[in-house]
This record gives structure tokens, sequence and C-alpha cells, in this order.
């Protein structure tokens, strides 16, 4: 398990992922999130959640910060509540340079909440 505060600048409160249980550096990554209180429900949250993940996938190298460039798709299939366990999916697509298309989803109880196509860019400040 990785904690995202030692690959993410954000810090609580807005720090959404709780920890990384999965990660592929430049491939792939799975990070849970419990939603403590009702902003955590609100969209661009969830989407801001899958963009942390996508942060912390995307860098491969020390030094490295990434930052949201474009949402180029999103989804909300069922609502979130504060209590629920969200288990966020996260995985790289493509890369151009210093952008990197990714696409990801969100699960709770079995059920796809959100999914997204986020594009990210990468290098170093």
């Amino acid at each position: 398990m990785i904690d995202p505060a030692q690959r993410l600048p954000h810090r609580n409160p807005f720090l959404f992922l709780d920890r990384v249980t999965t990660l592929e550096p430049g491939v792939r990554g799975e990070a849970i999130a419990l939603v403590s209180h009702l902003p955590g429900a609100s969209p661009l949250l969830l989407v801001e959640a899958m963009a942390q993940l996508a942060g912390v996938v995307a860098i491969e190298q020390e030094g490295e910060i990434g930052s949201l460039a474009a949402i180029d798709r999103a989804e909300f299939l069922a609502p979130v509540s504060p209590g629920d366990c969200l288990f966020i999916s996260m995985r790289i697509i493509k890369r151009f340079g210093r952008l990197i298309l990714c696409q990801g989803e969100i699960t709770s109880a079995g059920e796809t909440v959100a999914t997204a196509t986020l594009t990210l860019g990468v290098g170093a400040p």
C-alpha cells in the first residue's frame, strides 16, 4: 500500500485518495477513497479523485509533477453518499510528449458510479 501524500502535493481536505493499493508506474493504478462528508459526493470531486490517481500513475521520475489539463469525457452513473467506500482505477492510454491520456472508473459496492477520460500534463516544475 502506498500513501498518496508521498507522491502528491495535495493535503487534507484536498487529498481525496486514502491509499493506493496497486501501482504500475506509467501503466495503471488502483486506490481506495472513503467518502466522509457530502462534498465528497460531488461529481467534480469524483473527477478530482481520478485525476489524483492518474497523477500518481503517470509520474515515473522523481521531481516530476502532474496537473489536470483536460476532462475529455466524464459520466456519472450512480450517486455517492457519505460512508461509501470508492474503488478507483486508472490506466494510461497514450502519451503525447508531456501530455498523457488516462482512462478511469470508480466503483462502489460493485456498481460503477463514474467513468472519465482525462488528459494530464506532466513534467518538471
